[in-house]
């Protein structure tokens, strides 16, 4: 089953409360996206532990209920 887009930005914001969050299905079908999310959580820390959060944050349903999903994170300048 597909996890969508509103699902993924509210398990983001649930981890990182201060987080901006943008969602893009690129395929049209519920299991490829992309994902902006900054957040002052981010700062100081290095791109790979930036992206642990985020996929902390999705509760192991990577590969799952959410086949891809590419990531650009940031703290905010």
């Amino acid at each position: 089953m597909a996890m969508d887009a509103s699902e993924i930005e509210r398990r983001i914001k649930a981890a990182l409360p201060d987080a901006q969050v943008d969602i893009r299905d690129l395929a049209g079908d519920g299991d490829h996206y992309a994902a902006t999310v900054v957040s002052e959580q981010f700062r100081g820390k290095s791109r790979v532990q930036q992206h642990q959060i985020v996929y902390a944050a999705l509760q192991g349903d990577m590969g799952g209920a959410l086949h891809a999903l590419a990531l650009q994170t940031s703290a905010p300048e």
